[in-house]
């Protein structure tokens, strides 16, 4: 459908209030804890958004990943950095420090060099190496569906990144799961860290077919009886949702000591408000429709947009959470680059 200027309309996963005539766009206001109405394309919900047009993870694509894990090994600690030491002390393999021997220690672990050359007795000390465990939760409501003129949809960023992910943290010896939800939790594939794993993977990555209503806080709360063991969270959304909800469903895994990630990935349409005179929104959720010009709150927009995603990082800053803001129209390789440690973490592909 085409408004009367030939303008295609703009639809969105928030309803837009009705502007009525002569009303000031400063009176265009939302809460900063909701997103304001975001302009998404007009896709039909039976048109599979992957196509085939190309896979998840191209060779190419996959060569320069092997690049990538040098550098991945080099990351901060608490960063993907391959095998990850525990404080246990053990017997495991590899050396960490010496002690001096006192009655009860396990002469096993005695160093017979080392009293050779002093003649005192000290016992070897090890690190345990352990395994993380990566937990993927990526957004399949209809709002992923969204994709500016000659771009890719949200979802196709999104699922980009996180099969990058898993291909890179497996191959540094971690397990990866990925779960997928819309309302709530729809899909879960269990911890694993093989081929055939990564395989299965992009396989139900390109599957989707983004098409229902958004629970974002419903279907993270859900994943915490799934999510068993502890490791990393990493979080694939446009997180229009209520912030207050997000992080309240965000605790319990802050609570278990889960480190987390939020990658809120947009289109730069949603962000700024695209160039026409005339457009129409319509919820991608609901169907809901109104008419507006943008023109006329592009400014109040804008305000409401940056509230909102200040709210975001701000909260996540406050709870120690990793946050960073995805564009869509990049190149997605940025996205794992920057969280990397390649460029500035706070803002992806800008």
């Amino acid at each position: 459908m085409r408004n009367a200027q030939g303008v295609p309309p703009v639809i969105g996963p928030s309803k837009p209030p009705i502007i009525p005539p002569g009303t000031k766009a400063e009176q265009f206001r939302h809460p900063g804890s909701q997103p304001p109405p975001i302009p998404v394309s007009a896709i039909p919900k039976r048109t599979p958004v992957l196509q085939k047009r190309e896979p998840i993870l191209t060779p190419d694509e996959l060569d320069r990943f092997k690049n990538l894990l040098v550098f991945a090994k080099a990351m901060v600690e608490g960063y993907f950095s391959g095998k990850h030491r525990s404080p246990y002390r053990g017997s495991s393999a590899e050396f960490a420090d010496y002690k001096e021997y006192v009655a009860g220690d396990d002469i096993g672990h005695m160093d017979w060099r080392v009293y050779g050359r002093s003649r005192r007795l000290y016992i070897r000390q090890f690190e345990e190496e352990t395994d993380m465990t990566i937990y993927l939760l990526v957004d399949t409501s209809a709002s992923m569906r969204y994709a500016g003129q000659s771009r890719q949809p949200k979802f196709f960023t999104a699922a980009k990144i996180a099969a990058a992910l898993s291909y890179l943290m497996m191959h540094q010896g971690d397990k990866v799961a990925l779960g997928l939800f819309a309302e709530k939790m729809d899909q879960f594939i269990a911890p694993g860290g093989t081929r055939r794993h990564l395989h299965r993977i992009v396989t139900e990555l390109e599957k989707v077919e983004p098409a229902q209503k958004t629970g974002i806080a419903q279907a993270i709360s859900e994943s915490g009886a799934v999510f068993k063991k502890r490791g990393k969270l990493i979080v694939l959304s446009d997180f229009l949702c209520d912030t207050n909800e997000l992080f309240d469903a965000l605790g319990q895994f802050l609570h278990r000591k889960f480190d987390v990630l939020l990658l809120q990935v947009l289109d730069p349409d949603e962000l700024n408000l695209p160039p026409v005179s005339v457009a129409k929104f319509q919820d991608m959720e609901t169907g809901e429709e109104v008419q507006v010009e943008p023109e006329e709150i592009r400014k109040a927009y804008r305000k409401n947009m940056e509230q909102f995603l200040e709210s975001i990082a701000h909260e996540a800053d406050q709870r120690q959470i990793g946050y960073s803001l995805v564009d869509s129209s990049k190149p997605y390789l940025h996205a794992i680059e920057i969280y990397l440690g390649f460029r500035n973490r706070n803002v992806i592909g800008q």
